[in-house]
């Protein structure tokens, strides 16, 4: 996607503290950061958002999943507990529509979150 922010981060277009890089993902600081800690872990296949994954996409985001569990874990400011959230739309505060989780925690987090 020529427009897509996150693309461009993944190609190198774009300068970004990426964090964690492979084939099929990349994590970078968030440059608007909510808590101390806020990566966000980015699938390098182009989708959207949740709601445009396809059957073809449920091994990628298992390994979302999965890479915020294991960047968590090596986190010592994360052994409280951590976030991690998928915002799905423009309602639900999606602001780059390219599928990211966002890693959080650092601090106590409220709920329901404001």
């Amino acid at each position: 996607m020529i427009d897509c922010i996150f693309c461009k981060i993944i190609s190198k277009e774009m300068k970004s503290d990426i964090i964690y890089e492979d084939e099929r993902i990349a994590v970078f600081k968030d440059i608007n950061p909510q808590a101390p800690v806020h990566h966000l872990i980015v699938p390098k296949k182009h989708i959207s958002s949740l709601s445009e994954c396809t059957e073809e996409d449920k091994g990628i985001i298992g390994e979302l999943f999965l890479k915020a569990k294991e960047l968590a874990e090596k986190e010592p400011n994360l052994a409280g507990g951590y976030r991690v959230i998928i915002n799905n739309g423009k309602d639900a505060g999606q602001a780059v529509f390219h599928l990211h989780l966002h890693l959080l925690g650092g601090r106590r987090m409220p709920w329901p979150p404001s």
